[in-house]
């Protein structure tokens, strides 16, 4: 399977035959969201994970999504109360509004209304209301807004301030919590939501330090701070989430699909995996098809070059869960088809100083010309299968580690097959070179490109450094 498949789990899907007919559908890493839940919730889940994951012969990854700082505001009077356009609303700190002037939106988070000016957009239930604001009544307490839209307003719902920066971490201490609690129940991996700059990232790397662990992070891109720090988040996270739902409310709608195209072709140069998420299939929470739209949307996801797509409520209270995941195999399917007739042949590099890069590019190159059955990797953590996926090959790659969170973290790269490999005293070609002797997915009189990595005595750091054709 070349496109990755994440499934949410939730209450539609938490049994262990749907768990397996997941798998066997096409889904290869399970979202577990902890914006409603803790870790002792899903630790019998886990257990399900590992249980099909060894019943199949197939590594599943189970993904912790951290709920993050996602904030709402407060208790609206006499709600759900109409907003009409033009009208003048008052949005502050409880308390702040003596007499009730109008119509009064509470907030009890003082660190997002500080430093709030005239002019500023302010997004209410998921963007479906926009205001601007027009006065400040009392400087980092009580505001006025204008909405720009009619809608009805509720209590509880979440509030954006679309490009304003706040100095709310991005890791609360639920997260913390939660972090270190799923590590001990076994997760392997991690989501940080509303990422805003690398330091986010480099704060929940050093909490998973203190587990003496290492998972793989997913940076969620759900703040315009976040896309314009592109570059630093890509620095120092492992996966990029592409979280249209919340990112939607922070950049306007029209810039919302250039964004996405922008995102993916960043990650791929940087080597890094991609994911899609947000209304994917959402009809088919309560349709047995998907709509056009989706279809589409899908397929484009993945003529971008997306790693993963990822399915939410489809698969996690949606009444089709595993027909959800069934369309979205085939549409990628087809979708990958299309996409490597059209790039006609791998990415070759940038005109660049990076050896990895080009000797992964020869690889692809080699094994096209010999018509080779597979690129085989043998990497210790993963690094060249990414620089072959991100080279987009017509061609699987299998991906060989002695390392199981490696191989658990595999699972997010484009067109690779992870394969754990026992850690001999042999060198890493000749390990690659017993695999595909003992694989029976080639066959004999087949070749496969190998490409692995075996320090010599004036190499100062470790990279791919040999390329073989070799004919079982």
């Amino acid at each position: 399977m070349t496109t990755k498949i994440i499934a949410t789990l939730g209450p539609a899907s938490m049994s262990r035959e749907s768990i397996k007919a997941l798998a066997l559908a096409g889904a290869s890493i399970f979202r577990l969201n902890f914006s409603h839940s803790v870790a002792a919730d899903f630790e019998p889940i886990i257990k399900i994970i590992r249980d099909v994951e060894s019943e199949l012969g197939k590594p599943l990854t189970a993904l912790g999504d951290l709920c993050g700082p996602k904030t709402r505001i407060g208790e609206i009077e006499n709600a759900p109360r109409q907003v009409d356009k033009g009208q003048i609303l008052r949005l502050g700190l409880p308390g702040e509004n003596p007499g009730q002037e109008g119509l009064f939106v509470p907030l009890d988070v003082p660190a997002l209304l500080a430093g709030l000016e005239p002019g500023m957009p302010v997004n209410l239930s998921d963007g479906m209301l926009q205001f601007t604001v027009t006065r400040a009544v009392k400087q980092d307490r009580l505001y006025e807004m204008v909405a720009l839209n009619a809608g009805v307003l509720s209590s509880r719902k979440g509030i954006a301030f679309p490009g304003k920066h706040h100095s709310l971490p991005a890791l609360t201490e639920k997260d913390i919590k939660d972090l270190h609690e799923g590590l001990e129940i076994g997760l392997n991996a991690v989501a940080i939501s509303f990422v805003q700059n690398g330091e986010d990232i480099r704060h929940i790397k050093n909490e998973i330090k203190k587990h003496d662990v290492w998972v793989p992070v997913v940076a969620k891109l759900e703040r315009q701070n976040a896309v314009d720090r592109l570059d630093e988040i890509l620095a120092l996270t492992d996966v990029v989430m592409v979280a249209r739902g919340d990112l939607g409310t922070e950049c306007p709608i029209a810039e919302l699909p250039i964004i996405q195209k922008k995102i993916i072709r960043a990650c791929r140069h940087a080597q890094k995996p991609a994911i899609v998420a947000t209304q994917m299939l959402l009809s088919m929470v309560k349709n047995p098809i998907p709509t056009r739209a989706e279809s589409t949307d899908v397929a484009n996801a993945i003529m971008d070059g997306a790693d993963c797509v990822m399915l939410s409520e489809e698969t996690a209270v949606g009444d089709f869960p595993v027909k959800a995941v069934e369309y979205m195999r085939e549409i990628s399917d087809n979708a990958v088809d299309y996409y490597l007739e059209r790039i006609q042949g791998p990415y070759a590099p940038k005109r660049e100083k990076n050896p990895a890069k080009y000797l992964a590019y020869a690889a692809c190159i080699l094994a096209d010309n010999a018509e080779s059955k597979a690129l085989v990797s043998h990497s210790l953590s993963g690094s060249t299968a990414r620089l072959l996926s991100s080279r987009r090959p017509n061609l699987p790659i299998y991906a060989l580690t002695p390392d199981e969170r490696v191989i658990h973290y595999m699972n997010f790269v484009w067109g690779v097959q992870p394969r754990i490999i026992e850690a001999t005293n042999e060198s890493h070609m000749k390990r690659a070179e017993k695999f595909v002797a003992e694989c029976e997915d080639f066959k004999h009189g087949e070749s496969v490109a190998i490409t692995a990595g075996q320090p010599t005595p004036g190499q100062t750091e470790r990279f791919t450094n040999q390329i073989k054709l070799y004919y079982k």
